[in-house]
């Protein structure tokens, strides 16, 4: 006879799952395996019977929690830990390590229990299937009263014979009432309570919403509730929320969800005297929902801000109905909000920051602990259905389960367990309906005024072209390169960047150039700006992804007169919300010239024209700019301009962007189709690169020469001071480049190694740097006899002039200046050390960003590249980091520094210090070396 596995022993090494690709038993051997490894503390109730208890568990992580043990056999013991509420397996790593502690040294004993069973009648709930089960002893006549007892509550296959809520509290008075020997061998499990209480929850709530909607319709009460009208759908919208306790309000941008979830929250406030609510929203907004709960309620605000010991104040002051917190400030305080602010309501505004399960702040945000919480998106699915799946785990984790079974009913998967599609989209958007409600603007539109959508497309300058070409032959080496293996690390990163560049290059040269203000796009708008704004008092939005193009716009505006606001990240937060009042109040303001910084969250009905001089990369994302102007209380019908330059990536993204936009309807509106193909992987990388790209023949066919001077011209702008040779040798493939430059082992050979491998993808010419000093030492062994060339150079590439003195001289004045201003630098950056010791990491920030600021100055002046200060992040990007000399978030770090503090947590004032200190140690060493 076969031997019969026991629980919390595998018989075998268990099979490897192939990706995603996992059967029940999968799951189960890696909570066994789990349960084996992990160390914890066990303490058995007192009410025990061999091996059959409820044993306390406290985990490796500080966890404790409660495991019973009614069967060594079957998968139905529970344990109140997350995973065994959701994973529908009947086990747990807790359950399994238990059961492997308990058979330790008592083998024989624990196979004989597993035959006997357990001395109770057990009542409990089956996670696999959630059935209320009874399960008797084995040839017990003890429990024989207590069976008759029980047998009018359980149907013959021992299921609950009823509605639980009407069936288990008539049990409970029935066992009560019982005789002690009767109830002495009755165990009713310590999960039901908690889960009878949470079917209570939400049938108190469906009760509850039909007796307030009788009320109102009997007049006794009243749905306007603020100080403002709600359209209809906003008051069903209230209800939704108020009613369905932990819930999803994914309307259109644009319909008003911040009124809904203010209105659902005064609802609350009335019938149920909720006292505290948590609003987490992006940093910028957090005024925009002050403004908001001014204007339709009465309610006090407070505004969560400064430093963590400033914040644990506040969160236990009674300083407010309503707390308005960034998402940036919950990681560090998820215990003290749970603790000391205790909210009755958490919402999440713009539920984007935690759509990435994986991400910190997303499992920080899941921490948090609330009776109801309201989650608020027009975009719950942007890119991939992973995004829902995170959103719906911090509203309720039992309606899509664990990751795996997710991944299993929603994934197409191949035989390595690699997504290859969707499923059951249809299945998907029935699940979300408890939860999830969706209405779009169309559905509404009797109550919104109508939009329409126009797409200019606008021919490049031949100048554009030119440039937008040599990014755009980049990307395709590096394509070819990708067809053949999978790029590495370091080649994706340039890749994304070119494709950036080429993106940037569509809008105008000035974003990658200073020197190169042509843009098309910029006379396009002009002549819409003049025929717009000559038609009626017209209001418009300007969006564009890059803060250089709004540049050459806002110059534009000048020349024409026409006054405008700008909201970008560089402008500090108390000037956008100025800038935010004056374009709504002053007529005389016609612009509003924004970043995707104010594409979210901002009312903006006074305008009615939105123009998108470049498209994003998400339909989610260009819906939201839309929605700054079409959204409730617009009375005018508004109109949509994308400028798309003609014939380029950004003309190809838009199949991309319709593409995506299908999977979100397939998913929140029910309206797509049930499957759709998701290419995997490299070969996913490939379709999309190949959509957005130009079929051309390779360039490595080129010949080695044209490519090298092609190199040389791409090269020396950035390193001319540096380079004293460029002379190319020998013929065919054993061509050899020969680079003679004044430091050739740092960024520079970086800079040549990075061409060589983009350019020659099969057989590049040998590379061989050498310094000055080196190779006059080499010459002069030639002249003296003690060497011999073998031949001449096949062609010079570059030359440097004969020695000059005065430039020679000049190179040692800069140097000398630069070094005298970053020794400037060291008062500045001890005060902000001294600062961020003294426990003000954020005040710390001002004379770290002028010391930052002086360091990169000094370097740039070294560099023979002196600009007035203070330079401008492009200037920085082109000359200091695109040479090697400094890292990539350099310029990102250096407007992050130039903005206001204010809103900056400690642990951000803390890395951007480490950041600065980075880049400052970095010029040091350079400036030090030479």
């Amino acid at each position: 006879m076969p031997k019969k596995k026991q629980p919390g022993k595998p018989t075998s090494a268990p099979r490897r799952p192939a990706g995603w690709l996992t059967t029940d038993a999968d799951e189960i051997e890696r909570r066994r395996t789990r349960g084996l490894k992990e160390s914890f503390r066990m303490e058995p109730s007192a009410r025990k019977s061999g091996f059959f208890a409820t044993y306390q568990i406290d985990s490796q992580e500080g966890q404790t929690y409660r495991v019973e043990i009614r069967s060594l056999t079957q998968a139905i013991n529970s344990c109140d830990c997350p995973d065994h509420r959701v994973n529908g397996l009947g086990t747990c790593k807790h359950i399994e390590g238990v059961l492997s502690r308990l058979q330790q040294g008592r083998t024989r004993a624990f196979k004989q229990a597993a035959v006997e069973g357990g001395p109770w009648l057990e009542i409990y709930l089956d996670r696999r299937d959630h059935q209320v089960r009874l399960l008797s002893p084995q040839g017990s006549r003890r429990s024989s009263k207590a069976k008759a007892l029980l047998a009018p509550f359980f149907s013959p296959d021992n299921s609950l014979a009823g509605e639980p809520l009407d069936i288990l509290p008539a049990m409970e008075r029935a066992v009560q009432a019982a005789s002690p020997a009767i109830r002495r061998v009755i165990r009713v499990s310590g999960e039901l309570n908690p889960w009878l209480e949470d079917l209570d929850r939400r049938e108190q709530r469906r009760r509850a919403r039909r007796h307030f909607e009788a009320e109102v319709a009997a007049g006794r009460a009243d749905l306007h509730l603020v100080k403002q009208p709600l359209y209809p759908y906003q008051q069903e919208g209230m209800l939704h929320l108020a009613f369905t306790g932990r819930a999803l309000l994914a309307d259109e941008m644009g319909l008003g969800k911040t009124v809904q979830a203010i209105a659902a929250c005064e609802l609350l406030r009335r019938t149920l005297g909720i006292k505290r609510v948590l609003v987490i929203s992006p940093a910028s907004l957090k005024g925009e929902w002050e403004e908001q709960i001014g204007k339709f309620t009465g309610l006090p605000t407070h505004i969560v801000q400064g430093p963590r010991a400033k914040r644990l104040q506040q969160y236990g002051g009674d300083q407010g109905f309503f707390y308005l917190a960034n998402y940036e400030q919950v990681r560090p305080d998820t215990a003290e909000l749970n603790a000391i602010l205790a909210p009755d309501v958490i919402i999440l505004d713009e539920a984007q920051r935690i759509k990435n399960w994986q991400a910190k702040t997303a499992a920080a945000v899941k921490r948090l602990q609330s009776p109801y919480a309201f989650v608020l998106t027009g975009t719950p699915v942007e890119n991939r259905i992973d995004e829902i799946y995170s959103i719906v785990q911090f509203l309720d984790p039992g309606i899509f389960g664990p990751l795996f079974r997710f991944n299993r009913d929603f994934y197409q998967l191949d035989e390595k367990g690699r997504a290859i599609g969707y499923k059951n989209l249809d299945r998907l958007h029935e699940r979300l309906k408890a939860i999830m409600l969706r209405r779009r603007k169309e559905e509404v539109e009797g109550q919104l005024p109508g939009r329409t959508v126009n797409t200019y497309f606008v021919p490049m300058h031949p100048e554009q072209t030119l440039r937008y070409e040599e990014y755009e032959a980049r990307v395709a080496r590096l394509a070819a390169m990708a067809r053949r293996r999978p790029l590495k690390k370091e080649e994706m990163e340039r890749l994304q960047q070119y494709l950036a560049c080429m993106r940037m290059l569509c809008d105008t040269p000035y974003i990658l150039d200073p020197e190169c203000r042509i843009s098309p796009k910029v006379e396009e708008l002009g002549d819409l700006l003049q025929e717009i704004l000559a038609d009626g008092d017209h209001k418009i939005i300007v969006f564009s992804e890059w803060a250089r193009m709004l540049e050459l716009v806002q110059e534009l505006a000048g020349e024409m007169g026409i006054g405008h606001a700008v909201h970008t990240g560089s402008v500090p937060l108390p000037e956008r919300r100025e800038e935010i009042r004056r374009f709504k109040n002053d007529p005389a303001c016609r612009l509003f010239l924004s970043t995707d910084s104010g594409a979210v969250g901002l009312n903006l009905q006074v305008a009615d024209v939105v123009i998108n001089v470049d498209m994003p990369w998400n339909p989610a994302k260009l819906e939201q700019r839309i929605a700054r102007a079409w959204r409730k209380h617009q009375k005018r019908p508004v109109q949509v301009i994308n400028l798309v330059s003609e014939h380029t990536i950004e003309h190809r993204m838009l199949s991309l962007l319709e593409q995506k936009r299908s999977l979100a309807e397939g998913v929140v509106d029910g309206r797509g189709e049930a499957a759709m193909r998701l290419p995997s992987g490299r070969a996913a990388f490939l379709e999309r690169l190949d959509a957005l790209m130009v079929t051309k023949p390779e360039a490595a066919s080129a010949p080695a020469a044209d490519l090298l001077e092609s190199l040389r011209d791409s090269l020396l702008p950035q390193w001319q001071d540096d380079l004293a040779l460029m002379e190319l040798h020998g013929e065919g493939e054993k061509q050899t480049l020969l680079v003679v430059a004044d430091a050739p082992d740092g960024a520079l050979r970086s800079d040549f190694e990075q061409y060589f491998a983009e350019q020659f993808p099969g057989t590049a010419p040998r590379l061989q740097l050498l310094d000055r000093s080196a190779f006059a030492a080499i010459e002069q062994l030639i002249e003296a006899g003690i060497l011999r060339r073998n031949a001449t150079a096949s062609k010079t590439l570059y030359r440097a002039p004969a020695g000059d003195g005065s430039k020679d001289e000049e190179r040692v004045k800069r140097l000398a200046e630069a070094r005298a201003r970053l020794a400037g630098v060291e008062h500045k950056r001890r005060m902000a050390a001294v600062l961020a010791e003294g426990g003000f990491p954020r005040e710390a920030l001002t004379p770290l960003a002028e010391a930052v600021e002086g360091a990169l100055e000094a370097l740039l002046l070294w560099r023979g590249h002196a600009s007035d200060p203070p330079p401008s992040a492009a200037i920085i990007d082109a000359r200091l980091v695109k040479t090697g000399l400094l890292p990539a978030e350099t310029p990102a770090l250096l407007e992050s520094l130039r903005r206001d503090h204010s809103d900056r947590d400690e642990a951000e004032a803390g890395r951007q210090l480490k950041q600065g200190n980075g880049v400052i140690e970095r010029v040091v060493s350079i400036l030090g070396k030479v």
